[in-house]
């Protein structure tokens, strides 16, 4: 039986490194202090910026004049978030200046123009090469065999835009970390042997890594102290076959997450640099990104973004929009059948499968204050609606106040 859904409106570096901006005038829209307290916008965007090949989006944003590009800059300018995650940008570090000068720093459509003096973008693992058959298609080299799904080494990137400074002594990234290196991993298993979770050979998995793009530590820094922008992009659990190996990865690539932030639960973790052990309990963090999964809908493992969702430390301030649940009601197709309530819907997927979904979280910790969140989705009416076409995606923010504190 289908659960009943009601609309509930709640009440509230080139090869990695930071890239910063000549400055510009303070935005006199922009959130400053309130008692005291620094306000900032978080905001988590999968923008659809990526291209079938090598140099494309270079070639896209060498100008002012392409269309979804525009669109995409004036989304952001409309919500104009204070520190941003841009999923599905390729891995381009060239292409961060020419998308701020020529399309965020422009305004778009009567939007006014938005400047990031700061940003932080590396590698990811997609297309990046494991040398095995890893979807057993008898071939290897394929966008299926890469670390991450990819027809060239970072396509599907990700790109963080931030106003505040970026604590680069402090940054983290995880793309080399080990899936086999998770304790209790949720390795996917052969169906047609006894074996449990015996579809990857230990050749494989002697070299196979959890993040399907990356996972990135980004503090950002806010008055005395910092902010950690915890920010990835886990694989769709889609495109695979019984042994649903892109379904238990999603799932652990979630985990990773929750295993983080929770104290003595991160012991295992290594970053890139070689240092160990996860966020410590007294630093503040956002966790943002397209993660894939929705609580009751769609192809994830179930609870699989439960174990984030209700990981000790961390806040839902539940963003939802009017236009997510009046296109679930519009479209029909398989939202007719979902036990999620489509207010909270951030993604509008096929009608018939998977349907509107919530896969994009931005997800503050307790010690900071909650003022505020959406997901900008406008109605059919709004004359922004035009604006829903930029991504299948739509951009969620959330504001928080950040309690001062001594570093």
């Amino acid at each position: 039986m289908t659960r009943a859904r009601l609309l509930l409106v709640p009440a509230l570096a080139l090869a990695a490194g930071v890239l910063t901006a000549p400055a510009a005038q303070a935005d006199p829209a922009d959130r400053a202090t309130r008692h005291g307290l620094a306000e900032l916008r978080f905001a988590t965007y999968n923008a659809s910026l990526n291209r079938g090949a090598v140099g494309e989006l270079v070639a896209d944003l060498a100008t002012p004049d392409d269309p979804q590009a525009r669109e995409v800059a004036e989304v952001i300018q409309r919500n104009r978030p204070d520190v941003l995650l841009i999923n599905e940008f390729d891995y381009a570090p060239e292409a961060v200046a020419l998308f701020r000068d020529n399309y965020l720093e422009r305004g778009q459509h009567g939007a006014r123009p938005i400047h990031y003096p700061h940003a932080f973008i590396a590698p990811s693992n997609t297309g990046v090469p494991t040398g095995f058959d890893l979807n057993r298609d008898g071939r290897t080299g394929t966008g299926d065999d890469a670390h991450g799904f990819g027809l060239f080494e970072g396509q599907y990137g990700m790109l963080v835009l931030s106003k505040y400074p970026i604590d680069t002594d402090r940054v983290r990234t995880f793309q080399h970390f080990r899936w086999a290196d998770m304790p209790g991993a949720m390795l996917p298993d052969d169906p047609a042997t006894p074996t449990p979770h015996d579809w990857y050979s230990p050749e494989i998995l002697d070299v196979l890594r959890l993040s399907s793009k990356s996972h990135w530590d980004v503090p950002i820094r806010v008055g005395r102290g910092d902010v950690h922008f915890l920010v990835s992009h886990p694989t769709p659990p889609t495109f695979d076959g019984a042994e649903d190996r892109n379904g238990t990865r999603n799932h652990d690539e979630i985990r990773f997450w929750a295993d983080y932030v929770t104290p003595g639960k991160g012991r295992y973790i290594y970053d890139d640099q070689g240092r160990r052990g996860g966020l410590r309990p007294s630093e503040r963090f956002v966790v943002a990104g397209d993660n894939n999964s929705d609580p009751r809908d769609g192809d994830s493992v179930p609870g699989a973004i439960d174990r984030l969702l209700d990981a000790p430390r961390v806040i839902d301030p539940h963003p939802g929009s009017l236009g997510g649940y009046l296109a679930a009601r519009e479209q029909g197709g398989a939202n007719t059948g979902h036990e999620s309530n489509p207010y909270f819907d951030t993604a509008d997927f096929n009608d018939e499968a998977p349907g509107n979904l919530r896969v994009d979280y931005v997800l503050p910790s307790r010690g900071l204050i909650p003022t505020g969140s959406a997901v900008f989705w406008p109605t059919a009416h709004s004359p922004l609606a035009r604006l829903n076409d930029a991504s299948d995606h739509h951009l969620v923010r959330v504001d928080v106040l950040v309690p001062g504190r001594s570093r």
